[in-house]
């Protein structure tokens, strides 16, 4: 070997040694190479040194330097196949070490055909917690799409697997957000619209445009409709504007076309800067995360999604201790890992456990339905918790939580799928969602029976558990599920249900409501409960026949204490002779109609009820 190449080798060892190193200056390693080459080289050796003395005086070192350059030759390199070998037996040779074949390793058994490899590919690696920063940025450089969401949705996963979202391109010269969205919304189709959809578009197009001119006015105004909408969305002008935009272009990507659109009109990297930028505005951040829930249900628009950068940010807000946040990410993940989950869950379903994978077999569902006002996380919190969640505090789980079904539930049986749904309901149609489109029992029935058909419900045996007006929409998709044979299962399926206040026979809240119009003009909803409503009677005899018929195993609760609606309203919502469906037992609870689904504490009766209800009808299903 010519002394020249000696040279070139021995430096690269220095970097190699410096990269190891803990100090900037690592001077003791190269005396070990000055030692070893003056053992092996004679007559070269007082060059060498010579050489290695001037690079001290010379240079210091930096070893955070020489790590990002060290990052920089690890990436993965996609070749065609030669000679019969496969692309993924091809990494790249440069300065492969014995401590970072582990990386490689795994990388290569998460792209093989066995789809067992490849998810135990995944958990060894989002099982590694002791890794270099520039070991993890290997992966984040080098994994597929597929491993990529695999990691965002295992819970112990480092987030240094996830590369930053790509630069947002620069908004057009005088423009803004604000303008970009309205822009957006109004290049989308107007075709396979219904009427509640082309409302929400008119709204929004003809509301921002009239807030967009008096900001450039430097006014605030709202005209027609827009008033009520503004004190609902909050008081900072861009956020109001902003909120009408993206409410449309909700419904909008519930249709898969429309989705096409988004995507192709910028939407992805457009709904990124406003998800980034309003980080203080819960409300405009979850429609951005269900238009996104939306989009991922096509699976052809996978790759715009990942290479945009959204699985990074669904990533974070998974490990979110807010549940919404949370929730809203798992839907969205869950959506894109075709890997693992065979469901697809639409806006509005929301599996609360298990949130990421898991090795623990799931053996029954236990679905969530709110009522009246009701929504998918609030209707099932804790009672009289007033406690604020620090992010840095220590949070006792089985003392205090935002939702008990996610929380105490899941803790209790692991083994459950808990779903939680949510859909739109009103008190009155002063603030209905869409006056155009009055939506009965009968049509959210239809709507919510499509949406947990595709999120597999109905493959597992499973228990409903319900609120006030959500009982009576049970009882309806149960129904409405007996008379169509590809929704047979849910029916066979159905071991038992429990009802909190559930209006079987009407309540006073209807009469309420029509006798006291300025304050509540009563909507749909509310007039389905009157006590002499046909269509009432009718579902409660027709469900009590059927229930008997299907041996359903039903359990009663019902508020003993009357409720405030407003400062001055004091209403016994559900007495007890209306929560009596006629079957199961009847359990009075002395709290109030908001409060029956909402337990103090874990060791509440409430709560421990339930669970003996779920425990005994669904035990011999969760042993097998």
């Amino acid at each position: 070997m010519s002394l020249a190449a000696y040279c070139v080798i021995c430096c690269r060892r220095i970097g190699t040694f410096a990269s190891r190193s803990k100090s900037h200056t690592p001077w003791r390693n190269i005396r070990n190479i000055i030692r070893f080459t003056g053992s092996l080289i004679v007559g070269g050796s007082l060059f060498i040194t010579y050489e290695v003395l001037a690079l001290r005086r010379s240079l210091t070192l930096d070893t955070q330097v020489v790590e990002r350059e060290k990052m920089k030759s690890y990436i993965y390199v996609h070749k065609a196949p030669v000679d019969g070998l496969d692309s993924r037996d091809s990494f790249s040779t440069v300065d492969i070490e014995d401590h970072d074949c582990a990386v490689w390793l795994l990388l290569r058994k998460s792209r093989e055909d066995d789809r067992a490899t490849r998810l135990e590919a995944v958990r060894e690696l989002s099982g590694a917690h002791h890794w270099h920063d520039y070991q993890y940025r290997i992966i984040a450089q080098a994994c597929d799409p597929r491993t990529l969401i695999g990691l965002a949705r295992s819970k112990e996963s480092d987030l240094r697997f996830f590369l930053p979202p790509p630069p947002l391109p620069s908004l057009k010269e005088d423009s803004s957000t604000e303008e970009e969205l309205r822009h957006l919304l109004a290049s989308l189709p107007q075709t396979e619209l219904d009427e509640c959809l082309q409302y929400f578009t008119s709204l929004a197009l003809s509301e921002s445009s009239q807030s967009l001119a008096a900001q450039k006015g430097g006014l605030w105004c709202f005209g027609g409709n827009g008033l009520p909408y503004a004190e609902s969305f909050g008081k900072v002008p861009s956020a109001t504007v902003e909120m009408f935009c993206l409410e449309a272009i909700v419904k909008h990507s519930e249709i898969p076309s429309h989705c096409d659109h988004i995507e192709a009109g910028g939407g992805l990297q457009l709904l990124q800067r406003l998800y980034q930028l309003h980080k203080d505005c819960p409300k405009i951040q979850r429609n951005v995360m269900r238009i996104i829930g939306n989009m991922a249900l096509n699976e052809h628009l996978h790759p715009a999604i990942v290479h945009s950068g959204w699985v990074s940010l669904m990533a974070e807000a998974l490990k979110s201790c807010h549940i919404m946040e949370a929730s809203h990410a798992a839907r969205t993940l869950a959506n894109l890992d075709r890997e693992t989950v065979g469901e697809k869950y639409q806006d509005g379903v929301y599996v609360l456990h298990p949130q990421c994978r898991t090795s623990q077999p799931i053996k029954a569902d236990v679905l969530f339905i709110h009522g009246l006002m009701g929504a998918a996380f609030k209707t099932w919190r804790q009672h009289d918790s007033q406690r604020a969640l620090n992010e840095n505090a220590v949070v006792d789980e089985d003392r205090y939580t935002t939702c008990w079904p996610k929380t105490w539930l899941a803790k209790d049986c692991p083994a459950l799928r808990i779903i939680s749904v949510e859909y739109d309901t009103s008190l009155s149609d002063w603030r209905a969602t869409c006056p155009m489109e009055r939506k009965s029992i009968a049509f959210r029935s239809n709507e919510l029976l499509n949406k947990l058909r595709a999120a597999g419900v109905g493959d597992r045996p499973m228990i409903w558990i319900s609120h006030s007006m959500g009982g009576l929409l049970v009882k309806k998709m149960l129904l409405e599920a007996s008379k169509k044979p590809e929704l047979s299962a849910i029916i066979n399926n159905t071991r038992g249900i429990i009802f909190y206040s559930v209006p079987h026979h009407g309540s006073r809240l209807a009469e309420y409501s029509v006798n006291i119009r300025y304050l509540l003009f009563p909507s749909l909803e509310v007039k389905e409960l009157s006590k002499d409503s046909p269509a009432l009677k009718m579902l409660q005899d027709d469900f009590l026949e059927f229930a008997k018929d299907k041996n359903f195993q039903v359990l009663n609760f019902v508020e003993t204490q009357p409720t405030f609606i407003g400062s001055m309203i004091k209403l016994h919502i559900v007495p007890e002779e209306s929560a009596d469906l006629g079957i199961g037992d009847l359990i009075p609870v002395d709290v109030n109609h908001l409060n029956i689904c909402k337990p103090k504490t874990k060791d509440a009766f409430l709560y421990q009820r339930t669970l003996q209800f779920i425990c005994e009808t669904l035990a011999r299903d969760l042993e097998n």
